[in-house]
């Protein structure tokens, strides 16, 4: 794979996204399915995917992850 830990930056680019989603309703997960706004940087250029969207639909996603 060209980028294993996801593209977009956890502290600029996943957690402003991850908050407006949350406070909309929705849900926001990285690609280990943990929540996003729980997810502790160690670096301030980390990187994670992130899977968001309507709680329910989440929901969905997080259990066939499993």
């Amino acid at each position: 794979k060209k980028s294993p830990k996801g593209k977009l930056r956890i502290l600029y680019e996943c957690a402003p996204m991850a908050m407006v989603m949350e406070q909309a309703g929705g849900q926001a997960v990285d690609s280990n399915m943990n929540r996003l706004l729980e997810v502790v940087p160690t670096s301030i250029h980390d990187r994670s995917g992130i899977f968001m969207g309507s709680y329910d639909e989440m929901e969905k996603v997080i259990a066939a992850h499993k």
